[in-house]
């Protein structure tokens, strides 16, 4: 049933980028190469989501990385 999620989520990556692409100029290059790796990572990271629902956010990472940071500025 997840496959059938996957199918989904590309569905409206394809349809988004057909509805987008026609819209940008030709020598937006640049343009073109940000909404393909946007959309390409946004496509990623729905497909990660759901099939890894309890996967850490962004926010989890910050405190990850600054907690020791954080410790150390603590004590003084």
């Amino acid at each position: 049933m997840k496959w059938l999620a996957v199918l989904g989520i590309t569905t409206w990556a394809v349809v988004l980028t057909f509805y987008e692409w026609p819209k940008m100029n030709p020598n937006q290059k640049k343009e073109k190469v940000t909404f393909v790796t946007l959309t390409t990572l946004g496509w990623l990271l729905a497909v990660l989501l759901l099939f890894f629902p309890n996967m850490p956010g962004p926010t989890q990472l910050l405190d990850y990385i600054f907690k020791p940071l954080s410790k150390l500025l603590e004590e003084k």
